[in-house]
């Protein structure tokens, strides 16, 4: 067992792209974790491969790291905002943050909401200004900037005590002054030993630990992983597991295991202050209290903010169905998708009225797609409709969630982006000019309203824009918000697209498909430049006859066509559309694949606008 003052539990948290995973890489590195002939990839915690790909944290993971005889306990946190549920479950494993803040960028939105969180909990905070070595830094203006968003979020005087430190997280490299660069990180170990302080003492007697994580083991079954409140825990203990609602149930631990860099080892007991991982109580979840089996005590709950988007998941029942996918009945979608949900606190899946479709609220769309992503990963076929906000009725009058949105821009695309979110009901709220030919825009814009955003921001600014938004509480309904300009390209019939048809329609929009692809009746195989849905035949073969026509043969050159991935199908998808997603494919379709039944829903619907019965 460690004595609780040789403990020290750190969180690092900022805005997504920070730096917060190449500093714990060299925090490991200069803890002496790795032997000196290991290979040791970048972004090391940055563990699946979603995360590899995406280049972002999505689960929150902890390691640990010996220093001067102290075990200092890491939990590395997603940035992005749609992690949020992460973040606050990571809190509530630590005494205190290290805030990293971009030494050009400043702090962002999610940097606001992690501080917030910290600061509410009472957590001490070690400062870490990195990127300093950018052309564009302006750490001491950044650090004015951090003393406002303290004081801002009501620190209190002994909050805002806190020491600097100027980093290069890349390089290794910390110090506690711009003069002087750094070497190594050894003045951020010396202030998380000094600012942050070791575990209280507990306030009673028998055992408690809140589940803040759970793992997997091919070996030895789930793990639940969480931090010693009191007590002590060792190997083949019997434990009284409290669940939600009061309810206790008999358990028995059967392998301790502590953390040292990216290991789990095994230990022979643990003590108050400990983030341990816990063997041999299967149906644990997260915020059930393990506690003493004589005098069982609770700890509060794991609670975090409501989610704001909804998707509808449902069973794929297009022509193309089952052909790709090895789960794909409504019964293995609704295990999974429950499965998720008692892994994932900052999730709530619902049933609907019908048996083949579920309700899946989170924190925003890259949250659900990451979803789907690992979900089809695995051998899942499904359809996802397009994303929406999860709406509240406030004194009989129906409101929305709100989003705080940040675009940092070039200042020639300044007009542009503010003409594109009028439309959007986005409100300017601040702008302030950055330097070096940048601005800062800071909207007030509802939720819907950044569906589909991403993509046009990123053609308007040419690729320079750096987005980010968070959650801003709720406001009236703001009424029609329009999202699609254009309509859709529509196969009219199961087949093979043939690169004659194909010729003639690439005149009339945008195509999603090249020659060869099987479609079929309703799939959308393109975007039209008019605001029309268009019907098309994609297999149209060339009449052959053995008369031969005036003049010579079109050279058939057909454009590449734009490659539509999962997160950007569903930012392009309009309300009577799905995104019909199988381990191999991700396709667009209409909800109804019937052209007559598409017109007959068109029909009613103007019908009803005008106010006819």
């Amino acid at each position: 067992m460690i004595a609780r003052e040789n403990i020290r539990n750190v969180a690092i948290v900022a805005h997504v792209d920070h730096g917060k995973t190449t500093l714990v890489d060299h925090m490991l590195r200069q803890a002496g974790i790795f032997r000196s002939n290991e290979a040791v990839t970048e972004r090391v915690m940055d563990s699946n491969d979603l995360e590899r790909e995406k280049g972002i944290t999505i689960l929150a993971k902890n390691t640990a790291v010996t220093y001067k005889g102290k075990q200092i306990n890491i939990i590395d946190t997603p940035g992005h905002a749609d992690f949020g549920g992460e973040v606050e479950r990571g809190l509530r494993l630590v005494d205190g943050v290290i805030l990293l803040v971009d030494a050009a960028e400043g702090p962002l939105p999610q940097t606001r909401f992690v501080l917030s969180k910290a600061l509410g909990m009472g957590l001490k905070t070690v400062l870490v200004i990195n990127k300093i070595d950018r052309q564009d830094a302006r750490p001491k203006e950044i650090l004015d900037q951090v003393y406002s968003l303290y004081i801002d979020l009501g620190a209190d005087d002994q909050q805002l005590e806190f020491p600097v430190l100027y980093t290069i997280a890349r390089q290794g490299q910390s110090s506690p002054s711009l003069e002087q660069p750094g070497k190594s990180l050894e003045p951020l170990f010396e202030a998380i030993l000094s600012h942050i302080s070791p575990p209280p003492a507990p306030t009673q007697e028998p055992l408690q630990l809140l589940v803040a994580n759970l793992d997997y083991d091919d070996y030895v079954g789930r793990l639940a992983v969480g931090r010693v409140q009191a007590g002590r825990l060792t190997p083949n203990m019997p434990v009284a597991v409290m669940r939600d609602g009061g309810k206790v149930e008999q358990g028995k631990i059967v392998k301790l295991y502590g953390f040292q860099g990216l290991k789990r080892t095994e230990i022979p007991d643990a003590g108050p202050g400990e983030i341990v991982s816990i063997a041999g109580i299967e149906a644990i979840s997260i915020g059930d209290t393990i506690a003493d089996v004589e005098k069982p005590v609770a700890l509060p709950r794991i609670t975090v903010d409501e989610p704001t988007m909804m998707m509808i998941f449902k069973v794929n029942d297009g022509p193309l169905a089952g052909k790709e996918g090895k789960y794909v009945t409504s019964r293995n979608l609704r295990e999974r998708l429950y499965r998720e949900a008692y892994r994932n606190v900052s999730i709530r899946v619902e049933d609907t009225e019908t048996p083949d479709a579920f309700r899946v609220v989170g924190r925003g769309e890259l949250q659900l797609a990451v979803i789907i992503e690992t979900m089809r990963r695995e051998g899942y076929e499904l359809t996802a409709s397009n994303p929406e906000p999860v709406t509240k009725t406030i004194d009989g009058q129906v409101h929305e969630p709100m989003e705080l949105l940040f675009c940092d821009v070039p200042e020639g695309s300044v007009g542009a982006v503010t003409e594109r979110l009028g439309p959007r009901k986005g409100r300017m709220t601040d702008m302030a000019q950055l330097g070096g030919g940048r601005t800062r825009l800071q909207f007030r814009i509802p939720a819907r309203g950044l569906i589909g955003f991403r993509s046009e921001f990123l053609t308007i600014t040419r690729g320079e824009g750096i987005m980010s938004s968070q959650f801003d509480g709720y406001e009236p309904w703001f009424g029609y918000i329009p999202k699609r300009a254009n309509g859709a390209i529509v196969s009219d019939r199961l087949g093979e697209t043939v690169p004659y048809a194909l010729f003639s329609i690439q005149e009339r929009g945008q195509l999603f498909v090249g020659a060869g692809v099987t479609v079929y009746e309703g799939m959308i195989i393109g975007e039209h430049a008019h605001p029309s849905e268009l019907n098309v035949n994609a297999c149209r073969e060339k009449k052959l006859t053995n008369i031969r026509a005036a003049g010579r043969d079109e050279n058939v050159i057909l454009t590449p066509p734009r490659e539509m991935g999962l997160e950007k199908a569903l930012e392009w998808i309009a309300d009577d559309e799905l995104v019909e997603v199988t381990p191999k494919s991700v396709r667009m379709r209409k909800k109804a694949l019937s052209s007559g039944e598409r017109y007959r829903a068109d029909r009613d619907r103007k019908r009803e606008e005008r106010g006819e019965a």
